[in-house]
């Protein structure tokens, strides 16, 4: 009885301390996870908690539970929108990038670390994915908002290319066990089968648990329950017939995502806060799991072999894969900085543990320091580098209160809230809030000084006041143009960053070139701005895509469906 009321107490206590340590690392700019990481460390063997931990098969087990659990908030939360810009470079990263980046860091193996050539590419399959979650985390807690095509790249990359690293981390140790004559043979197969198992009940499963759990009667609570319950059983059933499937969970989370569904709120909510006890919960688990004093062995190796995979495996991934999209260098250089190593790596370092192999220990080691080499190095100059090249999009929402109503039919509207500033529009013009509100949205409160105003007539807002407001989410962007005042951060006011001057997509260049005499081709002329900047992008636009035309900038300001509707101009500054 006793020991049991200690092991509650100690399990709480530290994700009570886990949880806080959130709040510690966002001040200081600590990849969260590295924290996590650390922190079972110490508790472990060497550490000051003395906790001896060794069970390789009960870590395998909490690992592939937690990492389906995250796999399937990440796929909850990935907008469909977002494959517009996303979807297939981000697949040839998840795919082909993971290939490379296996084949250069598994040859580095072979040559330096003198492995089996199978062993080798063991090595490199193992650190082949990335955790974009741990880059976004910290973004977030920092408040930095990415542009579109760069944040959707990482976002479906990182949970896309997680099947395909373990595909390979499990081909390969079959390889290494059975020693079949034919590996690409049993690669190709492999990859079918897991890959189109994976793909199957993963997109037919989620449509049938919509449409299960919308024709469903149960109380709100019960709704999430059911739809964490059916994606494990999908990820179990397909992993049962040997397909992937953590690809299986993935999909489903997108499905469900991205349809119409009861309780969408608190669903997600639920799976936000699991996917976030999962992470804790692995990565102290991991920590305990591993001997600090063991990496000491293995820590030159694995430094070098490290930083062959940040500067060169990655880099070269991402060049060759978006090579075909045309990404910006800038935007080339972020991404392959960025390829965080998190959990997978770990996790799938327990695969040849299990297995038996010879090399084991020493390969679980080596991708450990990795791990930690690479939340070290890349996790804390992420912000700065983002910052540096120019990546950083002005917030798309400032709203301090955000509610998804469930309405019947599943209806999408939102109740939002802003606190005014003396310096938002609305207040500075002394305009009634609800004369130009736009059509999909009604004023539905306002607070000043903690009384609720009759708003039988017009209302006048002022500084201070607390504004709610019933909105479609179509019409979110230009309420906060209308509520929230300029940045504190001038370089990302609406001025400094989309220029001077507000153009429509459909402005034709010759107008705008013979008001700024500007030259431009005869064979232009007549073109949109929406045309020509499409053209020279020769990409799907997203907001703060830039083009230099003659002493002028023009900045994509808003897009609609591939469309520039909206263009900022810029003029030369004044010496």
């Amino acid at each position: 009885m006793e020991l049991t009321n200690h092991i509650i107490l100690l399990g709480s206590a530290v994700v009570f301390v886990s949880v806080l340590a959130s709040v510690v690392t966002a001040r200081v700019g600590a990849p969260l996870l590295l924290v996590f990481l650390v922190m079972g460390m110490l508790f472990g063997e060497d550490g000051p908690g003395g906790i001896s931990f060794h069970d390789v098969q009960l870590a395998h087990l909490l690992g592939n539970l937690a990492l389906a659990v995250i796999l399937f908030d990440g796929g909850l939360a990935t907008c469909y929108k977002d494959f517009r810009v996303g979807l297939l470079p981000a697949l040839g990263l998840a795919t082909l990038g993971v290939l490379i980046t296996t084949a250069i860091t598994g040859l580095f193996a072979v040559w330096w670390l003198e492995f089996g050539w199978l062993e080798g590419l063991l090595l490199g399959a193992i650190v082949g994915s990335t955790d974009a979650a741990a880059v976004f985390s910290l973004l977030r807690s920092n408040g930095i908002e990415l542009k579109q095509r760069v944040g959707a790249t990482l976002e479906i990359e990182s949970g896309s290319n997680d099947p395909m690293a373990i595909f390979l981390t499990i081909a390969l140790i079959e390889l290494l066990l059975s020693d079949q004559g034919n590996p690409g043979l049993v690669l190709l197969t492999e990859f079918v089968r897991q890959m189109g198992l994976g793909a199957l009940f993963g997109l037919a499963g989620g449509f049938v648990l919509v449409r299960l759990v919308n024709r469903l009667k149960m109380s709100a609570g019960l709704y999430p329950l059911a739809i964490m319950a059916g994606g494990l059983c999908l990820f179990g059933v397909t992993a049962t017939l040997d397909g992937s499937g953590f690809l299986a969970i993935y999909l489903a989370g997108i499905v469900i995502g991205n349809r119409p569904l009861e309780a969408r709120l608190e669903i997600k909510r639920f799976h936000d806060g699991l996917a976030r006890l999962a992470q804790i919960g692995m990565f102290l688990m991991l920590g305990l799991l591993v001997t600090p004093s063991d990496l000491l062995s293995v820590a030159p190796e694995a430094l070098l072999f490290a930083l062959v995979l940040i500067l060169v495996a990655r880099p070269l991934a991402v060049w060759l894969c978006l090579l075909p999209f045309r990404f910006p260098w800038r935007e080339q250089v972020f991404i392959g900085w960025v390829g965080l190593r998190g959990a997978v790596p770990i996790i799938l370092a327990l695969f040849p543990l299990l297995a038996g192999l010879t090399l084991a220990p020493v390969i679980f080691n080596i991708v450990f320091f990795v791990v930690l080499v690479s939340l070290l190095i890349q996790g804390w100059t992420v912000i700065g580098l983002a910052r540096r090249l120019g990546l950083e999009v002005p917030p798309s929402t400032h709203r301090v209160q955000r509610v998804e109503l469930d309405i019947p039919g599943q209806q999408e509207l939102e109740f939002v809230g802003y606190r005014l500033a003396e310096n938002a529009p609305i207040v500075a013009e002394a305009s009634a809030a609800q004369a130009r509100l736009p059509s999909g949205s009604r004023l539905v409160a306002v607070l000043r000084d903690g009384r609720l105003l009759d708003q039988c007539g017009p209302v006048t807002v002022r500084a201070g006041d607390h504004v709610y407001l019933l909105a479609d989410p179509g019409d979110l962007a230009e309420l906060d143009r209308l509520f929230v005042a300029a940045p504190e951060t001038e370089r990302l006011s609406e001025r400094a960053f989309f220029g001077e001057f507000v153009l429509a997509g459909t402005a034709r260049l010759a107008d705008l070139c013979a008001f700024y005499g500007l030259k431009v081709p005869s064979e232009d002329g007549q073109r949109t701005l929406d045309e020509l900047i499409r053209r020279e992008l020769n990409a799907h636009p997203v907001v703060g895509d830039r083009l230099q035309l003659g002493t002028v900038e023009l900045v994509v300001r808003a897009v609609d469906a591939d469309r520039v509707i909206q263009v900022g101009l810029k003029l030369p500054r004044a010496d």
